[in-house]
């Protein structure tokens, strides 16, 4: 069955658990879990519900390409930054 765990050892296990928690405390830990998960769920869908309702209520963004953007090219600034770099350099030796 279980990785060789048959169902005996598995009703002596029960048993001894029974023994030393007693019925009342495991019924009491049953109902926690049982009420845990039913929270979890419950709280899953409702925020599925809300994201269905939140995409239908706002309108889609509009991309529009009419203005020229600004560009930055990174590798022409540090080109130029090199390029003025060594005459910097010349006019403080002299």
């Amino acid at each position: 069955m279980l990785g060789g765990i048959s169902i005996w050892q598995l009703l002596i296990v029960l048993g001894i658990i029974i023994l030393i928690f007693g019925t009342k405390k495991l019924r009491n830990v049953g109902t926690d879990l049982g009420g845990a998960v039913k929270g979890f769920k419950k709280a899953i869908n409702e925020e599925e519900k809300d994201g269905d309702k939140k995409d239908a209520d706002q309108p889609q963004a509009k991309v529009s390409h009419d203005e020229a953007g600004n560009t930055y090219d990174v590798q022409a600034e540090e080109k130029r930054a090199a390029e003025e770099r060594p005459t910097e350099r010349n006019e403080e030796r002299k």
